[in-house]
């Protein structure tokens, strides 16, 4: 039987490509090992699934900032990379394949160690530190992105990015009720990603008494999120989060807001979907979204809203910019090459073992 190693974390854009690909290592005969951390979000995503096993090793964030953290997680690194490179010689895996963020970079290194071809794949229109680490290490790089392919060498492959099967199963009738929404009027689906938005709930629902006339509004707010005083407010649905139901809220939605982590974006892409970004600030992460939510507009797939210029007035406006040519977009979103790069990204592990 063939052995993968997977691994990535961080945020759920680190991890959902990996849900995405599972099913189809399992079909192709795959024993998958997944190493993370004790306390990541890929934790909690990847362990309970029965069909993988998950290894904890340390990892230390890679921080483009000042913070006393940047002189003792260097060492948890170097820990992680030995704990890895163990793990590696005893699970003697056929390829590993790495998602990115800061836990991949001890296991990348472990498995070059061990002389295990490893894949890397970057969602981002730009590479994060962690996979301009371990692409010195990786036999090759898979890209969501083409201009990250240009950018990344002879070893970068433009791929598209994994998507989860399930979210083309969703039900618009069941999103519909989840809701309590009417048919007959559009759905505004509002995600803030896996980290959070509090400034986009917060001027969505300012602007809600001026767009409830003309939309429901499904609001995924985050933990610990709920605005108590509008739970019932006709035509506004708001839960921390969705799993399960998610294809359900996403087949319902007829406009998406959020903000642009990119694994996202070409979800959206894929089911057709308007969307208005409003991407993470500079100063709130290394700039990848804004980045991101550009590639998207030039292409004529989206809208973008930069946060420095949200107000409740502002994203009122381009909302109803967003409806104006709401017929535009899916046109565009119709046309646009394919963003689910499963099959690519499947044939890419195959062939760097070769």
């Amino acid at each position: 039987m063939k052995r993968i190693v997977l691994t990535g974390g961080g945020s759920a854009g680190h991890v959902t490509p990996h849900l995405a690909l599972i099913p189809h290592l399992l079909k192709a005969g795959y024993e998958i090992h997944y190493i993370g951390t004790r306390d990541g979000i890929e934790h909690g995503m990847i362990a309970k699934l029965p069909e993988v096993t998950y290894h904890a090793v340390k990892s230390g964030k890679l921080r483009r900032y000042h913070d006393w953290k940047n002189f003792t997680d260097p060492f948890r690194v170097i820990a992680g990379a030995f704990q890895s490179a163990h793990l590696m010689r005893s699970l003697k895996p056929d390829v590993c394949f790495s998602k990115g963020g800061f836990v991949s970079v001890p296991v990348v290194v472990g498995a070059w160690l061990n002389r295990v071809p490893t894949l890397c794949h970057e969602s981002d229109l730009t590479p994060g530190l962690a996979n301009k680490i371990c692409s010195k290490f990786a036999r090759k790089i898979a890209t969501t992105f083409p201009e990250c392919a240009e950018t990344l060498g002879k070893k970068a492959v433009f791929t598209g990015t994994p998507l989860r099967p399930e979210l083309f199963c969703g039900s618009r009738e069941k999103g519909l009720a989840m809701a309590g929404f009417s048919p007959d009027k559009p759905v505004l689906l509002m995600m803030g990603g896996s980290l959070g938005a509090q400034s986009v709930n917060q001027a969505l629902r300012e602007a809600l008494p001026r767009l409830l006339p003309r939309m429901q509004v499904f609001h995924l707010c985050g933990k610990g999120n709920i605005d108590e005083s509008l739970q019932k407010t006709e035509g506004y649905f708001q839960t921390e989060f969705l799993s399960e139901e998610l294809p359900d809220a996403l087949a319902a939605a007829d406009l998406i807001l959020s903000r642009a982590g990119a694994n996202a974006l070409c979800e959206f892409q894929a089911l057709g979907k308007p969307m208005l970004l409003i991407p993470y600030p500079k100063g709130a992460s290394r700039g990848d979204q804004i980045l991101n939510a550009a590639s998207f507009e030039k292409r004529g797939l989206a809208r973008v809203l930069p946060q420095e210029q949200l107000t409740a007035d502002t994203l009122v406006s381009a909302l109803q910019e967003l409806t104006d040519h709401q017929e535009e977009l899916c046109r565009n979103l119709r046309e646009a090459p394919p963003a689910d790069g499963t099959d690519a990204v499947l044939r890419l592990i195959e062939e760097i073992q070769k």
